[in-house]
């Protein structure tokens, strides 16, 4: 019973004594110790191990376990010591809480007391200086009261100066007077209710309207409305009554401008009635004359009269203009019929001239508040092709900025001008006309010369009539840009869009040579003799230099067209910008350019079609030995350095469309010539090593197309090279199926669709087919093929999909080198 309640004991023991590591780590580094008791791992039968290792060892056992016990004693002292000393710490910690408390108590009644005596001082402070605030309060209202009087005294005085000068009519003292007394007068807006107050100021308003009135009395006695020369005329009176209508109310200055200017443009209005012969278009520089003299007239006459800030000169000017728009707006609606284009350019060329001679007379200041409506701001003009063509003269520079009365910076744009709008119509058909003309003349310039010659400069070379065309519409754009910016830019571009389309349709794909439907060719014998020259393109030289000129042509326009519509979009309204669109007319250009490339493209594909066709029969069984390149191989070469040093020097200027035109050739080549290789029926062994060599040789020419001919030998486009060697690698492994022996049958499919990766059972069949094996053979051929197709899963569509892993560039390349040693091997 004693042995189970001291084993509960040391369970409990172990369990209190049981830390968690973090405890653990945190009393080792507070307490280091190296004492093995001291770990947290302590096992007691390694430690006794320790302390006896042998038998002989535990003779000294008593002095151990006494060594124990007297550790055991020590650790039961200090044990007891620190819980004794544990026992006074409440008490102690209760005692300094209390002195704390204490301390708190007495520190509170401090601050109470420094807070009375602050309040105490404070009162004290306000009992000194509430005397000193009553005599500020004292001092701000009699110095208000002393201002308020004196403000009152020189009211009054002023009233009444100011009346005594108005019935005297001494203008330059009201002029300062009245302001000071306006502003005087706004120091009494909060006094208003006192009658002496509102009494002055029924006088100043009374004065002020008297003023008003009686200096439009005087300048009427001046300046009589009537058609009866100036009675009066400039004086200081006049002038010191400018200053005082300044002080006014507005209305004052804008009814003394408004009746002298309509008195200053009365004759005017009786000059160029619209009965009268100087009132049309071809007389209208006589209204600009006219103007011209009146303001030079005004300046010495009466520029010191109204002071600067007025702008007479300038409102002048303007309201001029405004008049002369309505009355040439209601006159050419009236003689419409008469307007003719060279009349209309002339009078808005003059007009334009004008309303920039007054951009750099005035600064526009005066448009807002005028009678009319400010113009809007037009767009900058510029030359639309400036950025691709050569730098022209400073002569040449400076003849277009004189032509630009459409500068940004000219406020009067539009003042006069903007009344020829509507009879704009007039130019844009005028030049709907003179467009048709000159396609006409185009093209009857080239039925006249023809077509381009070869071996010269003009072979390839961007036809003259397609400069010509695009530099006389930017001639009729910059023109029209001058003459307006909002629908009759519109019309315009549409009757550019109309003419593109002409120009491309009548001058460019109505003069591409037509393709011929008979069938020529150089028959099977003529190859086998190596006849050169017997067969010849379709295309002559000159028919072919033809096609490229008109490329380059079309892709001059492409480019120019794209150009043309951003600097169409520059220069119209912002409102009107998305109705510009030349989409439709370079689509139409790059058809040409892709007919022109096609035509080529057929050309040569028909020039090497005979001698495809002496390939498929030949009879290749017969083939004793392997020689050098066949008969039908130079023929196709011939065909290829006759055209294509041709073209590439005709296209020049436009590489990227030669380039197209290799890829389409070779695009439209190789399969004819693969399809033309399954006829080769039946090969022998060594006709099929005849014909691997003739595609390793048409390979080598085709990579070598783009510069074929050349003296600067350029390296062919990644692109370009990349389609000959897919094309050309399949031809090969063609050949090499039908190289191989047919038997086993298990081993020729398994080659065939590993070098040709083809699950087509037509085209297997084609291979056997040149194999030349018997139809049964074909069968059981056929059947073990299908059998070792491989049953991938569906693809997208639910058919299957078969792919398989063609051989690797390097390893084509390895193969290829080892049958050009057996063919040279067996040739020796």
């Amino acid at each position: 019973m004693m042995e189970d309640e001291e084993l509960e004991f040391v369970e409990d023991l172990e369990a209190i004594l049981h830390l968690t590591p973090e405890v653990q780590l945190a009393i080792e580094q507070v307490f280091p110790s190296q004492d093995p008791l001291d770990r947290a791992d302590f096992n007691a039968v390694e430690y006794i191990n320790t302390l006896f290792p042998t038998e002989q060892s535990l003779a000294n056992i008593d002095d151990v376990v006494n060594n124990i016990r007297l550790k055991i004693r020590r650790l039961d002292d200090n044990i007891r010591t620190v819980v004794r000393g544990q026992t006074n710490v409440g008490q102690d910690g209760r005692q300094a809480l209390e002195e704390a408390q204490k301390a708190i108590q007495q520190l509170f009644g401090k601050i109470k007391d420094i807070k009375d005596k602050a309040e105490k001082s404070e009162q004290m402070v306000k009992e000194i200086t509430r005397d000193i605030k009553q005599l500020d309060h004292a001092k701000r209202h009699l110095t208000t009261s002393i201002t308020t009087l004196n403000h009152l005294h020189m009211l009054a005085g002023g009233v009444d100066s100011l009346e005594a000068m108005t019935r005297k009519r001494q203008y330059g003292e009201v002029a300062n007077l009245l302001q000071g007394v306006v502003n005087v007068l706004e120091h009494f807006q909060k006094y208003m209710g006192i009658p002496q107050i509102r009494q002055l100021s029924e006088r100043v308003k009374a004065a002020q309207s008297e003023l008003g009135t009686q200096i439009l009395a005087d300048f009427d006695e001046s300046f009589p409305a009537q058609g009866s020369k100036k009675s009066g005329g400039p004086s200081i009176v006049l002038r010191d009554a400018c200053l005082v209508a300044n002080v006014l109310d507005p209305r004052i200055k804008q009814e003394i401008i408004k009746k002298f200017i309509r008195q200053h443009l009365s004759e005017y209005l009786v000059l160029f009635q619209e009965n009268q012969d100087v009132a049309w278009l071809d007389k209208i520089d006589r209204r600009y004359a006219w103007i011209k003299r009146q303001l030079v007239d005004y300046e010495e006459k009466f520029g010191r009269m109204f002071p600067e800030e007025w702008c007479m000169t300038e409102r002048i000017a303007v309201e001029f203009c405004h008049i002369t728009r309505t009355e040439l707006a209601k006159l050419m609606r009236t003689r419409a019929r008469e307007i003719e284009v060279k009349l209309l350019l002339f009078a808005i060329q003059r007009t334009t001239n004008f309303e920039g001679l007054l951009a750099k007379r005035f600064s526009g200041s005066t448009l807002n508040d005028g009678p009319g409506k400010k113009p809007e701001t037009p767009l900058e003009p510029t030359n639309p092709f400036l950025e691709d063509e050569d730098n022209g003269s400073e002569k040449d520079e400076d003849l277009d900025r004189l032509k630009k009365p459409k500068a940004p910076d000219n406020p009067f744009h539009g003042i006069v001008s903007k009344c020829f709008e509507p009879h704009l119509y007039v130019y844009i058909e005028s030049q709907d006309k003179n467009l048709g003309e000159l396609i006409n003349r185009f093209v009857a310039d080239f039925r006249a010369q023809g077509p381009p010659k070869s071996g010269t400069d003009e072979g390839g070379a961007v036809l003259p009539s397609c400069a010509d065309l695009f530099v006389y519409y930017k001639k009729c754009m910059v023109q029209c840009s001058q003459l307006s910016t909002g629908e009759p830019m519109i019309a315009l571009t549409t009757i550019f869009q109309k003419y593109l389309r002409e120009y491309a349709w009548k001058i460019l794909s109505g003069n591409l040579p037509k393709t011929s439907t008979s069938s020529g060719g150089l028959t099977i014998s003529s190859l086998l003799k190596e006849k050169e020259g017997s067969e010849v393109a379709k295309f002559t030289m000159e028919e072919l230099c033809l096609i490229c000129s008109i490329l380059s042509t079309a892709e001059y326009c492409l480019a120019t067209t794209q150009q043309l519509e951003e600097k169409l979009k520059e220069k119209v309204d912002k409102t009107l910008m998305e109705r510009i669109n030349l989409t439709g007319e370079m689509d139409t250009f790059s058809t040409v350019i892709s007919n022109s490339i096609q035509l080529l493209v057929q050309d040569l594909d028909a020039a090497c079609d005979p001698a495809l066709t002496a390939m498929s029969k030949m009879p290749w069984q017969s083939v004793e030995h392997v020689g050098d390149q066949s008969p039908y191989v130079t023929s196709v070469i011939m065909h290829i350095k006759q055209n294509v040093p041709i073209i590439r020097d005709s296209l020049a200027s436009t590489r990227k469309y030669f380039t197209q035109f290799c890829v389409k050739f070779t695009n439209s080549f190789i399969p004819k010539f693969i399809n033309h290789l399954f006829r080769c029926k039946p090969i022998s062994m060594v006709g099929a090593e005849q014909l691997l060599l003739d595609t390793h040789s048409l390979k080598t020419v085709l990579l070598d197309l783009p510069s074929i001919g050349s003296q600067v030998v350029r390296k062919a486009p990644a692109s370009y090279t990349k389609i000959v060697v897919k094309g050309m690698t399949r031809a090969e492994m063609i050949l090499k199926v039908v190289m191989a022996p047919h038997e086993p049958c298990l081993v020729f499919v398994d080659n065939y669709i590993k070098l040709l990766a083809d699950s087509n059972p037509e085209t297997f069949q084609k291979i056997l087919d040149m194999k030349g094996l018997k139809r049964s053979e074909q069968s059981t051929m056929l059947e073990l093929f299908r059998q070792r197709l491989p049953n991938p899963p569906s693809g997208p569509d639910g058919g299957p999909s078969l792919t398989f892993s063609a051989p690797t560039p390097e390893q084509e390349s390895s193969r290829i080198r080892k049958l050009e040693k057996l063919i040279k091997k067996r040739i020796q």
